[in-house]
């Protein structure tokens, strides 16, 4: 089993989209293999062709999932994701109460669709700055570190 891995992000401004470019940038420097795919162009089921997944939201209004992600947050349901490598990111407002949910919901269905959550969520705020893009970059080498720590092969 090798590091391939699939990023699935819903951006509204861009925030989310950059964040989910810099941890595949970080996939790729550590050895992995990465595909980026917008909310919109994903398929559950694509999700089944990878053993590594990364989610990715804005957190919306009160701490609500993206818009774009709900119809495939309810289309998930179904997945058997045992044996998958996981971790959720996304952009956020620490204007708002309930700062960078969409991450822990994400992170929640993963772990209740079988997967191993390997990294805590990954939350930023709006745009990321020089020093947050160094920890995406760095998210995604250690999303591949952990994966191949878990399953002994990259």
């Amino acid at each position: 089993m090798n590091a391939a891995c699939l990023i699935v992000y819903a951006s509204m401004t861009g925030n989310t989209e950059e964040l989910a470019r810099y941890i595949g940038k970080g996939i790729l420097q550590a050895g992995g293999t990465v595909e980026i795919k917008d909310i919109i162009e994903a398929d559950v089921t694509d999700l089944e062709n990878y053993n590594g997944i990364l989610l990715g939201s804005y957190t919306w209004g009160d701490g609500d999932l993206a818009d774009e992600f709900l119809d495939f947050y309810e289309e998930i349901d179904g997945l058997d994701l045992t044996g998958k490598c996981a971790a959720a990111f996304g952009s956020c407002d620490s204007c708002y109460e309930h700062r960078g949910r969409a991450v822990d919901i994400l992170s929640d269905k993963l772990v209740e669709l079988g997967a191993e959550v390997v990294l805590d969520g990954l939350k930023i705020d709006l745009a990321p700055t020089d020093s947050e893009i160094e920890q995406c970059i760095q998210f995604g080498e250690d999303f591949v570190k952990n994966h191949f720590d878990l399953r002994g092969v990259l």
